[in-house]
């Protein structure tokens, strides 16, 4: 009995050291799969209440908030009053699909143009796809509709409609269509829509140094593709580079610095499996595909994503906030210089779903929640 025990305990010591030096593995290891920490030194304030899904948020000069619900309406919040926009066009509600991203131009304040993606149909029961388009917000109208983009082809299914949207310094606008339940098509296609990321002018032309312009078959407005469901995106704003979020399967949610014409490799290579348990591909990397920055595993299902300039939170400028649907948190994700992911942390963590996360115009976080309506993050004094 003396020796099993002894036997017993040695194994047990064992096993703990193991288990430490697991969790002590290297910072800046791919990927980091351990949340490192919980946020502790912020607070949750309630801006404005709604039972609805806030896709997408939006601030404008005066930090007053324009949202939009993925039913179909848009809502300014200014003052504690809640005016519901006119003119919004019509939606294609179904699964995953509805009023999704919202864009002001970066001369909005000139020139009042508002963008907007969405899911739309041409002919009832043929289904749709995700589309883009742009109005003059004048007051609390939208005028001078103009549909910018329309993906091809429609279809019935309800998944991966993307779509996020994102200005780069030239204002050239980039938006992402989900490869909307047709992975083994879409994403590798360039014929076709879905899985891709896009570039077009702000008038909605295409710019003619897009990298397949002059292949004569393809969608023009591809910058990217081999993308799954891109659903958060943002401007770098000191090296201006697009950085997108998009959904894996089960694992393999990833982390991407768009590059002009390269290949992201979905369905082709993936970290990821089905959500059966069975796998998708053996492959993790091929020839001419790009690697992620950075990937989950498992999923967090990122909804959203934005870079902190802010000064407003103490050790959180530099870092980038996406929302985890699955985990009900908003992640915060801490880089390197040399881009590589070194921490992350839970904030928000039970409030309910996070759809969208956008730094305001006064500095600080604001986070929309499904259902509940939009926080506000204060730092603690």
């Amino acid at each position: 009995m003396k020796n099993t025990f002894s036997s017993s305990l040695i194994l047990t010591l064992i096993l703990i050291n193991i288990s430490c030096a697991q969790d002590l593995k290297p910072l800046d290891s791919e990927p980091d799969n351990t949340i490192l920490m919980d946020e502790i030194n912020y607070e949750m304030e309630l801006v404005f209440e709604d039972k609805n899904i806030i896709w997408a948020i939006e601030f404008l000069n005066d930090n007053s908030i324009l949202a939009a619900v993925k039913s179909g309406s848009i809502i300014h919040f200014k003052n504690g009053e809640k005016i519901k926009i006119k003119g919004v066009p019509e939606i294609y509600l179904r699964g995953q699909g509805g009023l999704l991203d919202i864009e002001l131009h970066p001369d909005f304040s000139e020139n009042k143009w508002l963008y907007m993606s969405y899911a739309s149909e041409e002919n009832k029961g043929e289904g749709g796809n995700t589309t883009i388009a742009r109005a003059r917000l004048i007051d609390d109208s939208l005028e001078d509709l103009e549909i910018l983009y329309k993906g091809i082809p429609n279809t019935r299914k309800g998944q991966h409609f993307g779509s996020r949207m994102a200005f780069d310094n030239e204002n050239y606008l980039y938006f992402s269509i989900g490869d909307r339940g047709n992975r083994n098509v879409n994403p590798q296609d360039i014929k076709i829509d879905g899985g891709k990321i896009y570039r077009i002018k702000d008038n909605g032309t295409i710019p003619s140094d897009n990298p397949f312009f002059d292949s004569p078959e393809s969608r023009k407005a591809i910058f990217s593709y081999g993308h799954r469901n891109p659903q958060g995106m943002f401007k770098h704003p000191k090296t201006g580079k697009i950085w997108t979020n998009e959904h894996g399967p089960k694992g393999g949610d990833e982390i991407n610095i768009i590059e002009k014409g390269k290949n992201y490799g979905w369905p082709k290579i993936t970290y990821g499996i089905n959500y059966s348990g069975t796998t998708i591909t053996k492959n993790k990397s091929l020839p001419d595909m790009e690697q992620p920055l950075y990937y989950w595993l498992p999923s967090i299902a990122p909804s959203s994503f934005e870079y902190i300039s802010s000064e407003v939170y103490p050790n959180w400028k530099g870092s980038l906030l996406a929302g985890a649907l699955v985990f009900k948190y908003i992640e915060r994700i801490g880089l390197n210089e040399k881009n590589k992911v070194i921490s992350r942390s839970k904030i928000a963590e039970g409030l309910g779903r996070p759809r969208d996360v956008k730094q305001g115009k006064d500095g600080y976080i604001y986070v929309s929640i499904e259902n509940k309506g939009v926080y506000k993050i204060l730092p603690k004094k």
